[in-house]
């Protein structure tokens, strides 16, 4: 379920309620008259189904109560209300494969800014990474791909695809050339300090590593598992499954290969520097592709859903 909280203008709360009332998966409706100082109004609140919310707050946003008011939406974790469990069982589909874009697209942009929290979780996932191919240890590649908040700029662009929403999709495409632009030259930087220290060395590089040579080795099984991982990922997003989202972060290489570039790049391996830079691109275009088809699916699917609803309530 989730909870609404409107602050709509008082002339406006008549067709508000009749808007809220109207929706099926409603319930507990309240109304508060003035409560409101900035901006004054009333105070509309809700409970409404996850798969009932899109078009609750499509319905809202089209009355303009986001520009006159406001329209504030809370996850509820427990219920205990007779009301609220008809009200989910009345609404169309399953709260678990409902999409609300507003709030997607919401959590996508605050992901896809290029902030220096953002490039400093990447720098340092990407130095971490490079302590790992060196060392050829699997672990902390593995708390590498954790740490790295790439995943971010990805779902952002996907949702700009999909939402065709162009200036998302330009800020997401920035945070994540600026930020492995900045990740990998800082890691260049630390490769240096770690060589003149004795801890890093080429022949380390370029000895035979059985745990960590994949990350220069791009193949298909490398696109196929970044396809698989970024439809993961959307689905995570969608249905707030975070647990799933850890998954996706610790299952595509793309800060291994950009920390292995930066690293052979500071040796001038030119071929390991590259086939690390194809491993990154593949990964990238494979999460793109698998995480937009994705959200397309859903749409589509979501769509079939409210159809046959309207055909059956008709």
């Amino acid at each position: 379920m989730l909870h609404l909280r409107l602050i709509v203008p008082a002339d406006r709360t008549d067709e508000v309620v009749r808007t809220v009332e109207r929706t099926t998966g409603t319930t507990h409706l309240a109304v508060v008259p003035g409560a409101a100082r900035d901006p004054a109004g009333d105070l509309v609140m809700c409970d409404v189904a996850r798969e009932a919310g899109d078009d609750l707050i499509s319905a809202l946003r089209a009355l303009g109560i986001d520009e006159c008011g406001s329209i504030a939406v809370e996850n509820i974790d427990l219920s205990l209300s007779e009301r609220a469990d008809r009200a989910e069982r009345e609404a169309p589909g399953e709260g678990a494969d409902a999409v609300l874009w507003e709030q997607l697209t919401d959590a996508t942009h605050e992901e896809s800014t290029l902030s220096v929290t953002y490039i400093a979780f990447l720098s340092l996932a990407t130095m971490i990474a490079a302590c790992g191919v060196v060392l050829d240890n699997a672990i902390l590649i593995v708390g590498a791909m954790a740490v790295g908040p790439e995943f971010g700029p990805l779902a952002g662009f996907c949702t700009a695809l999909v939402r065709r929403a162009p200036k998302l999709a330009w800020r997401s495409f920035t945070a994540l050339i600026v930020g492995f632009a900045v990740a990998m030259a800082v890691t260049v930087v630390f490769s240096l300090f770690m060589d003149a220290t004795g801890l890093f060395t080429e022949a380390k590089l370029d000895a035979d590593r059985p745990n960590t040579g994949f990350v220069y080795a791009p193949d298909w099984f490398s696109f196929v598992v970044a396809v698989l991982a970024g439809a993961a990922g959307m689905l995570s997003l969608t249905s707030a499954k975070s647990g799933a989202l850890v998954g996706v972060a610790i299952s595509v290489t793309t800060v291994p290969a950009a920390a292995n570039a930066a690293v052979a790049l500071s040796y001038g391996d030119v071929g390991q520097t590259w086939g690390s830079s194809e491993q990154l691109l593949l990964n990238l275009l494979g999460i793109v592709v698998a995480g937009t088809l994705t959200l397309l699916t859903q749409k589509f699917f979501w769509a079939r859903q409210r159809e046959r609803t309207v055909r059956d309530s008709a």
